[in-house]
């Protein structure tokens, strides 16, 4: 099947993970041992790479995924949901083990439960970064997280690197971080949680963020630390000082792939040579605007609702 994307060479290249997410949605937890039933279940198709190549696309942005899926069929519909939204994916492996997945269970309460079982993720290597190196000369932004094997980051930034590409680094699921990757990162983009966890520091609020975006820099960032800041939009931190970039006020009802979608508006805008504070505040917009739909990369927004959004200010 011809992918459904552009003619032409793609722009940004996203590295990172891809998931079935199996959503099960229940009155409460069962008990050790004990059997409930359940209300609902969905699949959706997830994995923080995967949702932050559909928010490039989506949004304009010539995108490729690199990546890995298993030899199942959650792997032949994902690879079809990614194409659909126009990302290239004539660079994901199939891998024999089994595509990636997570199992969510949903309580009345709104408290959930995540397992995530890597599979075909984990199998991500340095070996697949050297296959896409003339991919990654082709981009102008190379897009990573953390859900796949850090040394495979590692090794993703580090070419990118090589290559002269602006690196963007999603510092998600949180986890400890070394001078010598961060040193190489063109713009890392935490939240809040996971500035804490990478400085040690509390951040909860303006001020708090400074003081950890100060830290981050220090330790290496090349250009920027955008500090994700949910509703209170997004802390851009350089050199030269602090830019608060005000967040967009809407009816939130589903959090999920908030920050995914940030990212990939944020490759898309600075591939488009807007200025920093710019990019940022049309990553806040599509952000917010994913947060009042369900689901992951069901709520990424298409780039004219953006757009008629920023109008507004």
């Amino acid at each position: 099947m011809i992918p459904n994307h552009p003619p032409g060479k793609p722009d940004i290249a996203v590295i990172g993970s891809i998931n079935m997410d199996l959503v099960l949605s229940v009155h409460r937890a069962p008990q050790i041992g004990e059997t409930i039933i359940g209300k609902s279940m969905d699949m959706l198709p997830g994995g923080k790479g995967a949702n932050q190549a559909v928010a490039a696309a989506r949004l304009g942005g010539r995108t490729a995924m690199v990546g890995r899926i298993g030899s199942d069929p959650f792997g032949s519909q994902l690879r079809q949901s990614l194409s659909d939204s126009g990302v290239w994916t004539d660079r994901l492996r199939v891998s024999q083990t089994s595509t990636g997945i997570a199992i969510v269970t949903v309580q009345e309460d709104g408290d959930n439960h995540i397992i995530v079982i890597p599979g075909a993720n984990g199998e991500m290597s340095e070996e697949d970064v050297k296959q896409n190196e003339d991919l990654i000369r082709q981009c102008e932004v190379v897009l990573v997280q953390l859900e796949i094997p850090l040394g495979t980051v590692r090794s993703a930034v580090r070419t990118a690197r090589y290559c002269g590409k602006l690196v963007i680094l999603d510092p998600a699921p949180a986890a400890d971080l070394d001078v010598e990757l961060l040193g190489m990162v063109d713009i890392l983009v935490p939240n809040e949680t996971e500035a804490s966890h990478l400085t040690g520091q509390k951040v909860a609020g303006i001020e708090d963020a400074k003081l950890a975006a100060s830290e981050l820099l220090s330790r290496g960032v090349r250009q920027a630390v955008i500090l994700k800041l949910g509703p209170h939009g997004a802390l851009i931190a350089t050199a030269k000082g602090f830019v608060h970039v005000e967040g967009f006020r809407v009816n939130a009802i589903d959090t999920t792939a908030a920050g995914d979608t940030f990212a990939g508006a944020l490759a898309v805008a600075l591939v488009e040579k807007k200025d920093l504070e710019s990019a940022v505040r049309f990553a806040n917009a599509a952000a917010a605007l994913s947060t009042t739909a369900k689901g992951a990369q069901s709520s990424v927004p298409g780039r004219a609702v953006v757009e008629n959004m920023l109008k507004r200010i």
